[in-house]
């Protein structure tokens, strides 16, 4: 597979399906790919199911995907914070579902989709709302829940550089889910702040191999800071 490097982030995107499963990377605001939303805005999908910890901040990013009305569901380990306020009015208005999984489920649930592995038995959730539904069994000596791989269409993630092989290296917070869920997708869109020539990056510092990802495009790193914070 080779890696195309697009002009544009809206080049980087073309093609996504309504209906799609959309993998979005980031912690709130760290490591997520605002550039990339953007473009997915402007390409007009819609009925989207949104995989990302957060269900988004202010008014940006995953919260503008929200409010352009593109999103049907949101599958996240933490919907509400102080400045989720999009999300929390479309939620309450019964106009986007929800799914929460907890946060360790929710990445290992895209590492199984990614190593092919069927399914797999974790503890956390047992007993909770959150098994209701779910296939559950004692394994030594201890509840465990069944879950099963989450895999997208599509997943949009941030790093920091590339090379022209697709080869990722992360910025400290900014790495969060990015890695987990290049190996889950169809297809992988990365913006990156620089794209170097293949051999510029050390091999030891390469977090994501150029052989998942499918589009890189060059964007501005943004600095944002989460309303309310402290």
């Amino acid at each position: 597979m080779t890696t195309t490097i697009a002009a544009t982030t809206d080049e980087a995107v073309a093609g996504v399906a309504d209906g799609a499963t959309v993998l979005v990377g980031g912690f709130g605001l760290a490591g997520m790919p605002f550039d990339l939303i953007d473009a997915l805005i402007r390409q007009g999908a819609g009925d989207l199911t949104i995989v990302s910890n957060n269900a988004g901040n202010g008014d940006v990013g995953l919260a503008a995907l929200l409010g352009a009305g593109r999103v049907r569901k949101v599958i996240c380990s933490f919907p509400r914070q102080s400045d989720s306020h999009v999300f929390d009015a479309l939620y309450r208005a019964g106009r986007v579902e929800l799914e929460v999984v907890p946060q360790g489920t929710l990445a290992e649930r895209m590492r199984a989709a990614g190593a092919g592995i069927g399914a797999f038995y974790s503890p956390v959730g047992a007993g909770t709302p959150l098994a209701e539904g779910k296939e559950t069994r004692e394994i030594d000596g201890r509840a465990h829940v069944l879950e099963f791989p989450l895999k997208g269409d599509l997943a949009l993630i941030a790093a920091h550089r590339a090379d022209t092989a697709g080869n990722l290296v992360y910025r400290r917070t900014a790495r969060n889910f990015g890695p987990v869920m290049a190996t889950a997708a169809r297809t992988v869109v990365a913006q990156v702040t620089e794209i170097v020539t293949a051999g510029g990056i050390d091999p030891e510092t390469v977090v994501t191999p150029g052989i998942y990802v499918d589009r890189l495009v060059r964007a501005d790193a943004r600095r944002l800071t989460v309303e309310g914070a402290r």
